[in-house]
């Protein structure tokens, strides 16, 4: 596994930090957990339960939809845009194929996006920079508009 961590975001640079994972299930609580680890120094007002949530179901999508004839990993990416937050989910899949269902009462499955779409101020897929596919999602006010740029260091 790999990542990196932008310590000192710039107005030139606000990604806060990225990781990038293998497609296994197992990357979906090692994202969350990476993901509360590298984001707490940052001291987001909003929830980073909802965060990790969010992260995890589009992690898991890119698991299950990301499709390459070659060895291939998701890479999550999460940027400060002013006040709000924004993470980005990676992958090898076509965004075409990117859609919210109506699951049904009964189904196990189906219900990501939806999810999403309820907890998030808003969210967008496409085509990456990377190649295949994007999934991105952005939580307003995460921070305060007076506040200073980049992490808490203790």
């Amino acid at each position: 596994m790999a990542y990196t961590i932008d310590r000192f975001p710039s107005e030139d640079s606000p990604r806060l930090g990225a990781m990038t994972l293998h497609p296994v299930a197992e990357s979906v609580p090692r994202a969350r957990r990476w993901f509360r680890k590298f984001i707490a120094p940052y001291n987001p007002a909003c929830s980073i339960d909802d965060c990790a949530l969010m992260i995890s179901e589009l992690v898991t999508n890119a698991i299950l939809y990301g499709r390459s004839d070659e060895t291939w990993l998701v890479r999550v990416e999460w940027y400060r845009e002013e006040t709000s937050l924004r993470i980005e989910v990676h992958n090898p899949g076509f965004p075409a194929n990117v859609r919210m269902r109506c699951a049904e009462a009964n189904d196990a499955h189906g219900r990501g996006l939806l999810l999403v779409d309820t907890i998030a101020e808003s969210w967008h897929s496409g085509p990456s920079r990377f190649g295949g596919t994007v999934v991105s999602f952005v939580v307003a006010d995460a921070w305060p508009t007076n506040e200073g740029f980049g992490p808490i260091l203790f």
